[in-house]
């Protein structure tokens, strides 16, 4: 009885579980967290942010861990209202809005 391996369609199916899993799950979730980072990386003063508890302020100041480059270990100092106050950069969940440009003068 000579036919195709049992194992073939065993394979078959683990493999397509893998791609099915990389592509709807793993590699979208990958980009997204690519994106914020690059986001958070080129946060400035002025940037409207939300944290992950939900406050919202205005970058006020951004103290680098290391000289060379940001990371996501520097303090930012934000206002939120009458308050200021200081976070990790890691913990701003979303970038608000950029500050608005100064308005053209129509002279």
């Amino acid at each position: 009885m000579q036919g195709t391996p049992t194992w073939a369609p065993t394979l078959f199916m683990y493999v397509a579980f893998a791609a099915i899993f990389y592509f709807i799950l793993w590699r979208p979730q990958a980009q997204q967290r690519k994106r914020h980072e690059a986001l958070i990386q080129q946060l400035k003063r002025g940037d409207e942010v939300v944290t992950g508890g939900g406050v919202v302020g205005r970058v006020e100041h951004i103290q680098q861990a290391a000289a060379d480059k940001a990371s996501m270990d520097d303090r930012v100092t934000i206002r939120s209202g009458d308050s200021r106050l200081i976070v990790e950069r890691r913990s701003i969940s979303r970038v608000a809005s950029a500050p608005a440009a100064a308005p053209a003068s129509n002279a």
